[in-house]
């Protein structure tokens, strides 16, 4: 995925976890922050951001944070709507029948479900859940930076449907270059590293996919073994 129209900034605060302030050029500007995450370790002050320019005119924030650069790490991407766009364009590059994003099952809404023919000619039902990892720690990824209720409830719904003939995936989107494994953050989030637990002990597929990132663009380029 790509962005078409991007600007450089310098990040100066966080009043809350929705809106930013960022200097461009000599101008202040008050910008969307597209990550609700806690992202503590990437947000500091005088950090090299990149934001993109919103296409909506009646928009209180003319600008979207996309892009922070880590010193050590290079530029990592902060868009919580960019996995499932990397996703999306990698999936229809492998050997699926059918792709439907935003698919409800039981009291979930799942990122993706997924129909392919095996070498028998059955048709494979597939369910993946899409997370976004930003936070590096000694060149490993770790999810989440924040505690995730939606995540334990979204791995749960995986691993019952597991038993239901399933084929469920929960895949890492990693949004920085360089990181070949993503680990549950139990000093986060412990209940979600033990459903994440849970879920591999079911069967749900564990994937890690890893990115080439840069100032205006987000592509998966690496599958990785399994957490």
């Amino acid at each position: 995925m790509k962005y078409e129209n991007i600007v450089h900034g310098k990040f100066h605060s966080r009043p809350n976890r929705f809106i930013a302030r960022v200097w461009v050029g000599e101008s202040l500007e008050t910008v969307h922050v597209k990550n609700t995450g806690r992202c503590r370790e990437l947000l500091l002050p005088d950090a090299k951001v990149i934001l993109e320019v919103s296409d909506n005119p009646h928009r209180k924030t003319k600008y979207d944070l996309i892009c922070v650069y880590k010193p050590g790490l290079g530029w990592v991407n902060i868009d919580s709507q960019a996995p499932n766009k990397v996703v999306r364009e990698w999936l229809e590059k492998q050997d699926y029948t059918l792709i439907k994003p935003e698919y409800t099952y039981g009291e979930s809404r799942i990122d993706f479900y997924m129909e392919r023919v095996d070498s028998r000619g059955s048709v494979q039902k597939c369910l993946m859940e899409v997370k976004g990892c930003t936070l590096e720690i000694e060149g490993i990824g770790y999810f989440p930076d924040a505690p995730t209720e939606r995540g334990v409830k979204h791995l749960r719904e995986l691993t019952k449907t597991v038993e239901e003939g399933f084929w469920c995936y929960a895949v890492f989107v990693v949004q920085m270059e360089g990181i070949h494994e993503v680990r549950a953050n139990v000093a986060t989030h412990k209940e979600f590293g033990d459903a994440l637990e849970a879920a591999k002990a079911a069967g749900v597929k564990i994937l890690c996919l890893g990115c080439r990132v840069t100032e205006d663009m987000l592509e998966v380029d690496a599958e990785y073994a399994l957490i």
